[in-house]
């Protein structure tokens, strides 16, 4: 364990008075946090069918690439040195999407998993990750986009409704390397995901988009972090939330940091979020730090609202029934996202499961 690690883990257990743990029901992590947890080591996550030619996977050691603060994460790692990796080889172009998941193994002990995931240089693929059943996950997800690398993550929480996950997905993204990720959640009973990026080199580029909808007395929570610290480099982030239910709760915070030498920089961030009944509450707080005034262009937008009536009206108008309506306004409202995952198969998962959640949340 590193001395970061060790000061992180006596000195700064969260108490929920930190920013960064304000928001969260530290009560519900089922002792993450605070070292309580029974942790295991599962190795949980596998490859889903066959890897295509270019690709390993294997467990083994791994070394962090990365230092930080979250207790979480500093946890996992004092616990475990080993997890999953996942490297996809220099140049290559993986046509079919390597496809991992992880099975769910009961709600009496906590894994605390590590995974590596390493796109080489100039290498093109989409990894899927697909989080099923119930379980209590902490996770520390490491991901090394290479120079000139495209590398699209698509992480799919559909958890059952025992499930408390917290993770933190972070991407290094070095000299005209592009990183998208993808990330969705319609279940569990608390979901805690930080996906952060930081620029290595001039040129890199990210795209974090994703979707989550909760349902009554659910907390999901997703906070992004954006370092740009480098010059020319270009970030876009989008997200959108839906809610129904008392006591649904969102969390959305969006963190962009133009350091000032970071010339040239390219980034928005926008978050939307769609109230579909009361007792639902969404926090939507965005931040823009900038450093220096040579850049390309910065900002930031969000908004929560509930249903457009005029929409509504409109659809009922033509013979559809309320129920129908709404069901389309919110399949309209998350499509833009869900589009982007271009796996078919996933797609229309992830809209049907959204339409029983929806279903459920109304009776």
């Amino acid at each position: 364990m590193s001395s970061l690690q060790s000061n992180v883990l006596e000195n700064h257990t969260p108490t929920g008075r930190e920013e960064a743990w304000r928001f969260t029901p530290l009560k519900r992590l089922g002792g993450m946090h605070d070292g309580s947890a029974t942790a295991v080591e599962r190795n949980s996550l596998a490859v889903k069918g066959s890897l295509p030619t270019g690709v390993t996977f294997s467990h083994q050691e791994i070394e962090a690439v990365t230092e930080t603060d979250d207790v979480i994460v500093n946890r996992i790692r004092a616990f475990t040195s080993k997890g999953a990796v996942l490297s996809i080889a220099a140049s290559a172009e993986i046509s079919e999407p390597i496809m991992l998941n992880r099975s769910s193994f009961g709600t009496d002990s906590a894994e605390f998993s590590r995974v590596l995931i390493k796109a080489g240089n100039h290498s093109k693929s989409v990894v899927v990750i697909e989080n099923s059943g119930d379980t209590h996950l902490a996770e520390d997800v490491e991901i090394v986009v290479e120079p000139g690398a495209h590398l699209t993550l698509i992480a799919l929480q559909e958890w059952d409704s025992k499930t408390i996950h917290a993770a933190r997905h972070h991407a290094i993204v070095d000299r005209d390397a592009t990183f998208k990720s993808i990330v969705v959640t319609v279940g569990g009973d608390v979901v805690r995901l930080l996906p952060t990026v930081d620029f290595i080199a001039p040129g890199a580029s990210c795209d974090l988009s994703g979707v989550y909808f909760a349902t009554a007395g659910q907390f999901f929570e997703h906070r992004m972090f954006v370092d740009h610290k480098v010059p020319n480099a270009k970030s876009r982030v989008n997200y959108k939330g839906a809610l129904a239910g008392d006591k649904a709760h969102t969390v959305w915070i969006g963190d962009v940091f133009i350091r000032a030498a970071a010339e040239g920089t390219d980034t928005y961030e926008l978050n939307r979020n769609l109230l579909l009944s009361d007792g639902a509450r969404a926090d939507s707080v965005p931040n823009l730090e900038i450093e220096t005034g040579e850049i390309v262009g910065a900002g930031h937008a969000s908004t929560t609202g509930r249903f457009d009536d005029e929409q509504l009206f409109y659809l009922m108008s033509r013979g559809i029934t309320m129920d129908d309506a709404r069901r389309l306004v919110v399949r309209g409202f998350f499509n833009e996202i869900v589009s982007e995952i271009g796996i078919e198969s996933i797609q229309e998962r992830i809209m049907t499961r959204i339409d029983g959640e929806l279903e459920r949340a109304g009776r």
